[in-house]
């Protein structure tokens, strides 16, 4: 589960709690397939896919958009 950012914070953010999860889990997938293709299953901070894709949406790296 997600503590730190809170998860509200993170849906303003992005528009919706259904458009975050959509979002954070796409991103996720990318940074374990990435993981995956380079051969390491663990980042160098032994962070989950899911926690790191929640600090790239509060940092602003990743944003939703609609097509």
């Amino acid at each position: 589960m997600i503590h730190e950012p809170p998860i509200d914070t993170l849906a303003e953010k992005i528009g919706s709690k259904y458009a975050l999860c959509v979002v954070a889990s796409k991103r996720a997938r990318q940074i374990l397939d990435g993981a995956l293709v380079n051969g390491t299953k663990e980042n160098a901070e032994d962070e989950k896919p899911l926690s790191l894709a929640s600090e790239e949406i509060y940092e602003g790296k990743v944003t939703a958009t609609k097509y």
